[in-house]
C-alpha cells in the first residue's frame, strides 16, 4: 500500500476575518439562488418580449450610477 501524505494542518482565521467570509459566501449564495430562480423560470416559460426588456445599457448606467453614489465624494 502507498502511504498517504498527512494533510497539512490549516491556520485558522481570525474571527473578524471569518465572519466577513461567511457574509461573503451568504451573499454570494444569495445571488446564484436569484441567477438560478431565473434561468428557471426561462427554462419553463421561454424568453421575454424584447419590449419588455430593458437594454443592457440602460442596466449598466443605473448600477455605474449606484456605484458612484456608494464612493465618498473626494475633494
Amino acid at each position: 500500500m502507498s502511504e498517504q501524505p498527512a494533510p497539512a494542518a490549516r491556520q485558522q482565521l481570525e474571527p473578524d476575518a471569518a465572519e466577513g467570509l461567511r457574509a461573503y459566501a451568504a451573499r454570494t449564495r444569495e445571488s446564484a439562488d436569484q441567477l438560478a430562480a431565473v434561468l428557471e423560470d426561462i427554462a419553463a416559460n421561454g424568453l421575454p418580449a424584447v419590449e419588455d426588456c430593458t437594454p443592457w445599457e440602460e442596466l449598466r448606467e443605473a448600477h455605474l450610477a449606484r456605484l458612484a453614489a456608494q464612493r465618498p465624494a473626494v475633494a
